[in-house]
C-alpha cells in the first residue's frame, strides 16, 4: 500500500492524471469534437490581434492552445503540472505546451507583458487565498486592457453539484456574482459572464441548441416562481465563461 503523507495528494493524482480520469482521456482524444466549442470561445473573448501574447495555466493536453494556433494565434502557449498531459500534447503535436507550476511561473512573469491569461476549469481547484493570490498575479501580468479568462463549474445550474464534484481535486464552484465580487476584489475593472450554449456542428448539436431556448426558458420560470426574479441574467449551464479586463 502507498503511503501518502498530508498534502501529497496532488502531486499523487497529478502524476496518473490522465490514466486515472476518464473524462480527460476522452477529452484528448476528442479533439475535433470539442473544436467549434473552444474556436468560438477564442474568436469571441481573445484579442483580436493575432500577435497577441496569451498563456493557458494548467492547460492540460493543450486543447485551447491547439484551437488559438488554428486560428492564428502564434504567440498562444500553455503549461501544465502533469507530466501525463504535457506527454499527450507532445503526441497530439500541440507546439508550445510546457511542464511547470503554473504559480511559480505566473508570480515570475514581467508586469504587464501578457494580453490575454486562460485557465480553463481550473480556478476553482484552490483555496479562496490561493484564489486571491492567482488573480492578483493575473492583473500584475497583463498588460492595460489585457483579459483574465476562467472557465468554472457554475454553482447557479440545475446540476451544479455535478461539476463541483467531477474531479477529486477540485475545491470550489461559482456563481456570476462570486465571480465579479473575487476579480473586482482583485482590481480588474469589469467582469463580464457568458452561458456555455451548446454550439450547432452537426445534428446532435443542432438539436441541443434548438432546444437550450426551450430548457432556458422553463430554468427561468422555475427561478421565478421561487424569488419573484425574471432570471433574465441568470446562467443555467453547468458551466461558466468569466472574462475579467484589467
Amino acid at each position: 500500500m502507498t503511503s501518502v503523507t498530508t498534502g501529497d495528494y496532488r502531486a499523487r493524482l497529478l502524476a496518473r492524471y490522465v490514466s486515472t480520469h476518464a473524462s480527460v482521456a476522452g477529452a484528448r482524444d476528442g479533439l475535433a469534437r470539442r473544436r467549434p466549442y473552444l474556436e468560438r470561445l477564442v474568436r469571441a473573448h481573445f484579442p483580436s490581434s493575432r500577435d497577441a501574447d496569451i498563456l493557458d495555466l494548467g492547460c492540460g493536453h493543450g486543447a485551447l492552445v491547439w484551437a488559438a494556433r488554428n486560428l492564428g494565434y502564434v504567440r498562444a502557449r500553455g503549461i501544465d503540472a502533469s507530466p501525463e498531459q504535457v506527454a499527450a500534447a507532445q503526441a497530439l503535436g500541440i507546439a508550445g505546451i510546457e511542464l511547470g507550476d503554473f504559480r511559480p511561473v505566473l508570480a515570475g512573469l514581467a508586469p504587464s507583458s501578457l494580453d490575454a491569461i486562460v485557465l480553463f476549469d481550473l480556478f476553482h481547484y484552490f483555496s479562496k487565498d490561493a484564489q486571491l493570490e492567482i488573480a492578483d498575479a493575473a492583473h500584475r501580468a497583463l498588460r492595460p486592457g489585457g483579459r483574465f479568462i476562467l472557465h468554472l463549474p457554475n454553482a447557479e445550474a440545475i446540476f451544479a453539484a455535478r461539476m463541483r464534484y467531477w474531479d477529486i481535486l477540485a475545491e470550489d464552484a461559482f456563481t456570476r456574482a462570486s465571480i465579479d465580487q473575487l476579480l473586482r476584489a482583485c482590481d480588474f475593472s469589469r467582469v463580464e459572464c457568458h452561458e456555455d450554449r451548446p454550439v450547432p456542428h452537426g445534428l446532435r448539436s443542432a438539436v441541443r441548441a434548438a432546444l437550450w431556448p426551450v430548457l432556458r426558458g422553463a430554468m427561468r420560470l422555475a427561478l421565478a416562481i421561487e424569488t419573484g426574479e425574471s432570471g433574465r441574467e441568470a446562467i443555467f449551464s453547468q458551466c461558466l465563461l468569466a472574462v475579467a479586463h484589467k
